[in-house]
């Protein structure tokens, strides 16, 4: 039962950085496009309701304060980070659906990496956010890197796994 959850758990966290990629990638190309005072400007038109309604809404208020103090440099910075991170997850998970037991190594590197620099983040401006995003981090990296000693494909864990819901809805 315990395999057979972090096998789920893995499948999750493959779905959840694809989707996480993709939202970089589209977050690094509105940086790149957009100047800050139109993000400023459109932060604000997203906002207003939810804040008409409540002004202490935790995410609205922080999609205005991040954009509060967008520079250029900065806006650039964060496009290349946004736009590289979500490529290299993209490419991951890509290569894992296609079946290479070969990405395992790479996918642990590059995501050692990225995590990495999330602790040095972490140290530098502290938030809640941050360590549960580098907790689930290191999580995807250690259900990895238990799929590749596993000497399993994500299809092999996918299709294991998806018989053992079904089966498990089955007999109730």
């Amino acid at each position: 039962m315990r395999q057979r959850m972090l096998d789920l758990l893995f499948l999750v966290g493959v779905v959840g950085k694809g989707i996480d990629g993709l939202a970089e990638l589209v977050g690094g190309v509105a940086l790149l496009v957009a100047s800050p005072a139109g993000l400023q400007h459109l932060a604000q038109v997203v906002t207003a309701h939810e804040l008409a309604e409540d002004p202490h809404d935790i995410l609205a208020n922080l999609l205005l304060h991040g954009v509060s103090g967008l520079d250029p440099a900065t806006a650039g910075f964060l496009a290349g980070y946004l736009l590289l991170h979500g490529l290299v997850k993209i490419a991951i998970v890509l290569a894992l659906l296609r079946g290479s037991r070969r990405i395992y190594p790479w996918a642990i590197a590059a995501l050692t990496i990225f995590l990495l620099f999330q602790l040095y983040e972490l140290f530098v401006t502290p938030s809640v956010l941050l360590i549960v995003l580098t907790m689930l981090d290191a999580l995807i990296v250690a259900l990895t890197w238990r799929e590749w000693r596993h000497d399993r494909t994500l299809r092999d864990t996918a299709r294991s796994t998806i018989d053992w819901v079904l089966r498990r809805r089955a007999v109730r």
